[in-house]
């Protein structure tokens, strides 16, 4: 047995679980919040229990710093050199990772030389990486990327067509996101294939970032999310695809830059710029049940755009044998899957049990009924278990 840690961190936030591997059994978590501001959050769950304080993290490597000596106050290791391994969470991996990588000079650099394509997400991660490699010098680190998944695309799936040189010159290209929940989803997804050669899977990451992915026989061949997460379905903040035209328009008729045109196609629109009320589906749905017109609009809207890809990934793939809900809306909102199977069951024969569907909130089930063309389950995704079993394999395991 070893104890494998993951990290995932945010430009103000540092989420971790610490393993014991190969069981994958969680022997405790915990986050790090408001990073740099004086009102810091700290919350360690273990056994049974829940402790939360409020520290003031000056960086991410005093949080580091604080996990691993609470780790140690509170009886869960007896020191640090019990953590044998350490994965990290890396958002963007561009044309260079198509799997976990060690953490070395080349991986810190690749990483560092593609902040433009994440730079909130890219340079947080490095910035906790630097810190837990301070408090624990001699523990080997991985990265894992949420891009490396979709490496298995085809050019004709991530060329954008644009003209070429910008394509050679700058990697233009899409990369998508969510990988590592898509790669967890199909592995779980099979067990509900059995006997199924080359597996065609559509696996919906839905939450307030929301992805899609054409997967077959365990391999991406399409995703959604573009270039940046900006890209494909609507979603709690973000535009995802649209006229390209409309940028260029919005930037006329405002006056706003093209900086600012952007932040607020991220920031400031999908759920929360359609229904004037919240990026958080929840309150949506609340003003909708009251009559909020907008609201209602928004819902439609993201509705239709999930099932138009969903269709779109159908014809891609020549056929689907499983669609996987997963993630904070796919996993918790039965009218989100009731809305956008309603939109699919006459094209591709989609029939799920409304009854069972409406009991189904963080776990996992199969909701399709036995007349359905197409099986529909939910599965709760888990991205920090894939970081692990990577961790262990490759720092560990050997």
């Amino acid at each position: 047995m070893s104890k494998v840690m993951t990290v995932n961190s945010g430009s103000s936030s540092l989420k971790f679980k610490l393993y014991e591997m190969p069981e994958e059994k969680v022997i405790c978590s915990g986050n790090c919040e408001r990073i740099g501001a004086a009102d810091g959050i700290f919350t360690i769950k273990y056994g049974d229990k829940k402790d939360v304080t409020y520290p003031v993290f000056k960086d991410h490597a005093v949080a580091a710093k604080l996990v691993v000596d609470s780790l140690v106050e509170k009886g869960i290791i007896s020191s640090y050199d019990e953590i044998k391994a350490i994965g990290h969470r890396i958002v963007q991996g561009g044309k260079y990772f198509s799997k976990s990588a060690m953490f070395d000079a080349d991986t810190e650099a690749k990483i560092e030389s593609l902040v433009p394509l994440a730079p909130l997400h890219n340079a947080a991660h490095l910035t906790c990486f630097r810190a837990f490699k301070q408090v624990l010098p001699n523990c080997p680190a991985i990265a894992t990327f949420d891009t490396a998944f979709h490496q298995t695309m085809s050019p004709v799936d991530y060329t954008f067509p644009i003209p070429y040189e910008l394509t050679e010159k700058y990697d233009i290209r899409r990369y998508g996101a969510h990988g590592t929940s898509h790669k967890f989803l199909a592995e779980e997804g099979a067990k509900y294939l059995p006997g199924v050669k080359n597996p065609k899977i559509i696996s919906c990451h839905i939450g307030s970032g929301a992805s899609i992915t054409a997967i077959e026989n365990g391999k991406c061949v399409a995703t959604s999310m573009g270039l940046t997460p900006l890209g494909g379905i609507m979603m709690g903040t973000r535009t995802g695809d649209m006229d390209p035209s409309v940028f260029n328009y919005v930037c006329s008729v405002t006056g706003k830059s093209a900086e600012e045109v952007y932040q607020m196609f991220n920031k400031k629109s999908g759920f929360l710029g359609v229904s004037c009320v919240s990026n958080d589906s929840r309150d949506v749905f609340a003003a909708a049940e009251k009559g909020d017109a907008k609201a209602q609009l928004s819902i439609d809207l993201f509705n239709r755009r999930i099932a138009d890809f969903i269709g779109q990934y159908f014809v891609r793939l020549g056929g689907a044998d499983l669609i996987i809900w997963s993630a904070g809306i796919g996993e918790n909102e039965p009218r989100t899957r009731s809305g956008v199977c309603a939109l699919i069951k006459d094209a591709l024969g989609v029939e799920i049990d409304e009854e069972l569907n409406s009991t189904i909130h963080g776990k996992e089930a199969l909701i399709s009924t036995p007349n359905s063309k197409i099986k529909v389950v939910v599965i709760p995704t888990d991205e920090e278990v894939m970081i692990a079993r990577d961790a262990y394999d490759m720092c560990i395991k050997g």
